[in-house]
């Protein structure tokens, strides 16, 4: 008994979905010429991917996602910060080598005892940590610019995408009409 009631809701709900759509006045034709309003530009993600190659973030600006820019912009200029601040940091500990091989002994990271704060051992440590980190910040700003060039790319191709009223899945209900009963299913329609 209870199963008769879900199918019965079942029922009406499917009902009201197939009778709303037919109660529309707009024809075939008309729905067409308002779906093939949208002209595709093939070379539109191109175009994209061109203008953020120039410019980080104007390829975004072409797709009109402009809440796209302050990341990019974040993302650039983050690791561009991280690039040169291991870059400085990396030439202060070269140049107190390059003095203490020299025998000056007035380097920032000697002291000021006879016995230095670091040792030589110490300044080469660090600067092949720094040139690492270096290399490593400028790989990932190198990535960053990539990624920012082929967001605007796959934005611009989704927004060709064809999402339109010939790809919908529609329930509807079929009427026997020898029988006089109702057929429930499910379509998939494709129109070409």
């Amino acid at each position: 008994m209870i199963n008769r009631h879900w199918f019965f809701i079942f029922f009406c709900a499917c009902s009201f979905i197939n009778f709303a759509q037919e109660t529309e006045n707009t024809s075939e034709a008309e729905e067409t010429k308002a779906y093939t309003s949208l002209e595709m530009d093939p070379l539109a993600p191109s175009k994209a991917a061109f203008y953020s190659a120039i410019l980080p973030g104007l390829g975004q600006a072409v797709n009109k996602k402009y809440w796209k820019i302050p990341i990019v912009y974040a993302a650039l200029g983050t690791s561009i910060y991280f690039y040169l601040e291991n870059d400085k940091n990396y030439n202060r500990y070269r140049n107190a080598y390059k003095r203490r091989l020299s025998g000056f002994t007035d380097d920032e990271f000697y002291g000021e005892g006879t016995i230095p704060l670091l040792s030589n051992d110490a300044l080469i440590r660090a600067q092949q940590t720094l040139r690492r980190n270096k290399e490593l910040s400028l790989l990932i700003t190198i990535g960053l610019y990539a990624l920012n060039i082929i967001d605007a790319n796959v934005d611009s191709h989704l927004l060709q995408y064809n999402v339109d009223k010939n790809l919908a899945v529609n329930p509807f209900i079929d009427f026997d009409t020898p029988d006089i009963s109702a057929q429930l299913g499910l379509s998939i329609n494709f129109n070409f």
